[in-house]
């Protein structure tokens, strides 16, 4: 099978197309067929070793423990094991890869109990590919602030994965949103439901008259000691710069919401596999609107 191998760490230059052996389900897994894949900041970060703890985990001069990126998938189960009753042959299925990685290659093993879950019927496979990892990483910080009805929310970097997931979940749940982000995107997060928008580039944050229950960093940029004057004395912040602990509870929480038409998938630009490395290239400029897709293989069914 075709896959995106990297034998070392560096530029996007190190991410090289090649033929692998497929893999073979265990008793516990299915072997899916991938669809669609992401460009997310972890593939490039662990692709070049930034921050340095990624060689903690990978290996210190060189890739061991993960050689084929991808956090997220969309596909087709085309085999499983013997003791598997979740899925069947042919089932359309979505899900986030996490630290197993292995993404970008045309086929990947997955136990059954891994934040697995059928693809929304409403949803591309590309929309479904693009959804595990932001949809995720915004409901586990909005519930670990526990984030309510009427709440003031206020989402730095609005216009990313996790921001525009965030966005739309905090609505779900009743929220006041205030979203944040740059000029060219204030269109885009007024568009996925934020009651209110602001241009980080003309307004310092810090100064803001107002005051909110929660201070979402989506990016990992901010500190909260800057914010206290506008977070509410009992008011929380979170940043993406903790660690997520996603169940596949919560893909199924997130999948019946987005069949329920309040959660949806923005993608800025979509790639072949054999372009991988353009896509990593646009990903580490920090200017994508919400997801950046690749096409894997075709789907043999709608």
């Amino acid at each position: 099978m075709k896959a995106v191998v990297y034998e070392k760490y560096g530029t996007a230059e190190v991410l090289n197309l090649t033929e692998i052996d497929k893999p073979i389900p265990k008793n516990d897994e299915v072997l899916i067929k991938v669809i669609s894949t992401s460009v997310s900041a972890a593939d490039w970060r662990l692709r070049k070793a930034d921050p340095f703890l990624a060689r903690i985990f990978n290996g210190l001069f060189k890739p061991k423990r993960v050689k084929i990126l991808g956090f997220e998938i969309s596909g087709i189960v085309e085999e499983i094991g013997k003791n598997v009753k979740g899925f069947e042959k042919g089932d359309a299925v979505f899900a986030y890869c996490g630290l197993k990685f292995g993404g970008y290659a045309e086929y990947i093993c997955l136990n059954e109990t891994d934040i697995i879950a059928h693809k929304p019927e409403n949803m591309s496979f590309e929309e479904a590919a693009t959804t595990p990892l932001g949809s995720l990483t915004a409901l586990f910080f909005l519930r670990k602030a526990n984030v309510s009805g009427g709440q003031r929310i206020l989402i730095y970097g609005a216009s990313g994965s996790v921001g525009t997931f965030a966005i739309q979940l905090a609505k779900y749940f009743g929220a006041e949103v205030t979203a944040v982000c740059s000029t060219k995107n204030m269109v885009l997060v007024k568009s996925l439901g934020a009651d209110y928008v602001i241009d980080y580039t003309n307004t310092d944050l810090t100064t803001l008259n107002s005051k909110f229950d929660l201070v979402f960093d989506a990016v990992g940029k901010l500190r909260k000691s800057k914010f206290s004057k506008v977070i509410h004395r009992n008011g929380n912040f979170v940043s993406v710069r903790s660690q997520t602990k996603p169940t596949q509870d919560n893909l199924l929480f997130i999948k019946g919401i987005i069949e329920s038409g309040r959660l949806s998938s923005v993608i800025d630009r979509t790639y072949k596999l054999y372009d991988i490395k353009e896509a990593h290239l646009y990903v580490e400029q920090f200017r994508k609107k919400g997801n950046v897709a690749v096409q894997i293989t075709s789907p043999s069914i709608n």
